[in-house]
């Protein structure tokens, strides 16, 4: 039973009890003295204000999680876990010989690298939003990597480093 129908039980009791004293009061009388009791001005106060124990549940989201279109697995690793500095959370074949769809995370950031034909796009761009983005572009600078020296943009909504993989995805790290 919700708040609300419990004051509202509240006034019907209180009017029962006051009917046996010959004291007769209109329900919305009742409503009024029991929205007093529980400290509210008056009933539309109160029955905005108590709380809905049973509320409807309403739709939520969890953060999403990328897929990037990957061709080549040792390139891809290569990239992501090498460079980037990702670390596998799991790996996935239906068979040995089959495509892989690989999970990778870095602090909080995780994508999904897929060889299957209709998992996504090549030539995707994901917008990562992240702090301290002098330290990343230092850390991957100070790698030397072969196939991209990313530096940083200074954009009139933040500082933005791109980086390409070899399937021509492209994240955006940006901090504000």
């Amino acid at each position: 039973m919700s708040s609300i129908q419990k004051a509202k039980q509240m006034a019907k009791s209180l009017r029962a009890s006051l009917e046996k004293r010959n004291q007769e009061v209109s329900h919305s009388v009742a409503l009024e003295l029991v929205a007093q009791q529980l400290g509210y001005k008056d009933w539309n106060v109160a029955s905005a204000m108590l709380p809905d124990e049973n509320p409807q549940p309403a739709v939520t989201f969890d953060k999403s999680i990328p897929i990037l279109r990957i061709f080549d697995e040792t390139k891809a690793r290569e990239f992501y876990i090498d460079f980037l500095g990702f670390s596998v959370e799991f790996e996935h074949r239906f068979e040995a010989d089959l495509p892989l769809y690989l999970g990778i995370n870095r602090n909080g950031l995780q994508l999904h690298l897929s060889e299957h034909h209709g998992d996504a796009s090549p030539g995707s761009t994901i917008f990562v939003p992240m702090q301290n983005i002098e330290i990343l572009r230092d850390e991957l600078l100070g790698k030397r990597y072969g196939y991209g020296r990313p530096d940083i943009v200074h954009q009139g909504w933040g500082q933005v480093l791109e980086v390409y993989d070899p399937f021509g995805n492209r994240i955006r790290f940006c901090q504000s």
